[in-house]
Order: C-alpha cells, then structure tokens, then sequence
C-alpha cells in the first residue's frame, strides 16, 4: 500500500507511551485492512525498539485475525461444516500465511494407501485395523499425553510435519480420513477425553433413544488402539461420573472445531498471550 501522509503519521504514533492514543492508532491502521501489512512489515525491519516491534507484531496479528473471524463466520454459517476446512481455519490463527494445497496433499496421500487396501467384504473391526495400521504403523504417526506447552501439537498441518499429535489433533485426523473414506467413525462426547466410535446404520437419526446401541466399538486416537463397552464403563466408574446416553451421541463437526479451540485456547495462559486465548474463545462462541 502506498504510504500517504496520515500511515505516516500513524506509524509514528506506534510507540507512544499513553495506551489510549496506542489503541486509537491502532484501530486506525486496523481499519486500512490486510493490504497495509507489508508497510507494518518494513517498519518493524526498520524499528530499532523491541518494545515497538512487539507492538507492530500485535498489529499484524489484530489483522490477520479479523480475517479470520469472517472466514469461521462464513464457516460457520455454511449448510456443511467440513471438518478439514474448520481445521485448516484453526492452524490459520498461529500460521495466519498458511499454504493449504501441501496439506491436502499429505491427506489425499494417507487416503489413497487406505483405500487401496479397503473392501466390500471387511468387518467393521478389519477395516479400522487397516486405517489405524497405515496411519500409526506405515505413515508413522505418533500421539502423546496433551501437553499445553505446545501449541503445535493441536494445529493439524504441523501434525502431519512432526507426524505426532495429541489426542484431539490425531482424533481430527482420524476422522477426516474416515469422512473421506465413508467409514462411519465419529467423535463421541465423553468426558475429559476425545474418543472416537465406529458407529452401525441408522446412527444418524435424530432422538435416537440410546446412541450406545448403535457402537460398535472405541478407538482411542492417540494410537488408534481400539477397545470396549468394557473399558468405557471401567472409565466412568474411575471418575466417579453416571454412564449417560447423551455421551455416546456423535459428535457434530461445528462441536469438534470448537472443543479444539477451547482446547488450544489453554496454550496461551500467560500474561504475554492472554490475548490469543481471549480471541481463541470468542472464535470458539462464534461456533455457539
């Protein structure tokens, strides 16, 4: 953007001690919108000040984010909320540049070796065995203990970089993979925890009495191991919380981007970012 006499001015108002006069520049170079980004850009090459740059970077992000805000609007909104766009809006939050086409590249690539090895006459059990074998086994991927000191571990292109994610990030993974494949997996709101379930027919209709009927079985997404009624109820018993239907009904995936900005949102607890974990939150709402 061409540089007139009032950016100048503005700009030379960055720094200014009173944090009023900051927040009035501020919204006034907010409001020139993205194409005044590479003018903020020069400026922080050219300012010797850390204490200017952070507040430059600030501005970038403000950017970047009301962007982004519409985009989940738009998403939200939209009559199919498709879980791998939700996904790809919420790495944008931290990699606002984010070049999308490599990442559905990397997925189709994990789909097709999938499907290569699918057919009509596999069980429910052998088909999950051949999505969890390639993802963990042959494409490698690893999942661990949620860890809020890293921020990446949630955003799913740099899941697919590190191939090591958590269990809400393999879990999106997962069923992206499955929505691709028509496999009828889906999340399940089970407490404190992101469980996948392989569902039977007619798992879809609305006020179905008690979804539980209609699972066939657990897939935890941290390593894809698969497991029983069994070993939920052991669950519910350990933390001490009533075995309700409500848990089992599938997740929609407007819910499950949600919950993954809640849960991101934890990674910025910190007086510096506080901030993005305020922003995360109203992304989050925006999905109510």
């Amino acid at each position: 953007m061409e540089e007139s006499k009032e950016i100048s001015a503005l700009f030379l108002l960055i720094d200014d001690p009173d944090q009023e006069v900051f927040d009035v520049v501020s919204k006034k170079i907010v409001d020139y919108g993205k194409p005044i980004i590479p003018n903020l850009e020069h400026l922080w090459e050219t300012t010797p000040s850390e204490e200017t740059q952070t507040r430059i970077e600030l501005l970038i992000h403000r950017l970047h984010y009301r962007d982004l805000t519409e985009d989940f609007h738009q998403w939200s909104v939209s009559g199919h909320h498709d879980l791998m766009l939700g996904a790809l809006l919420v790495c944008k939050f931290q990699y606002p540049e984010l070049s999308t086409t490599p990442v559905l590249q990397e997925i189709e690539k994990v789909r097709r070796n999938i499907w290569l090895e699918l057919n009509n006459y596999l069980t429910p059990l052998e088909q999950i065995n051949i999505v969890t074998s390639i993802l963990y086994s042959y494409y490698g991927l690893k999942g661990g203990e949620t860890n809020y000191q890293e921020a990446n571990e949630f955003l799913l292109h740099k899941v697919l970089e590190a191939k090591h994610g958590n269990q809400i990030s393999n879990g999106i993974l997962y069923l992206i993979l499955c929505e691709l494949l028509d496999i009828p997996v889906k999340a399940i709101g089970v407490p404190k925890q992101f469980v996948i379930a392989y569902f039977k027919p007619g798992y879809s209709e609305e006020n179905l009495p008690n979804p539980l009927n209609k699972v066939e079985f657990f897939i935890d997404p941290t390593s894809g191991q698969v497991f029983t009624q069994k070993d939920v109820d052991n669950y519910f018993k350990r933390i001490a919380v009533p075995t309700v239907s409500t848990y089992f009904k599938p997740q929609s995936n407007k819910r499950i981007i949600q919950q993954l900005l809640e849960e991101l949102s934890k990674c910025f607890d910190d007086d510096k970012n506080r901030y993005k974990q305020a922003e995360l939150h109203e992304l989050a709402r925006l999905l109510d």
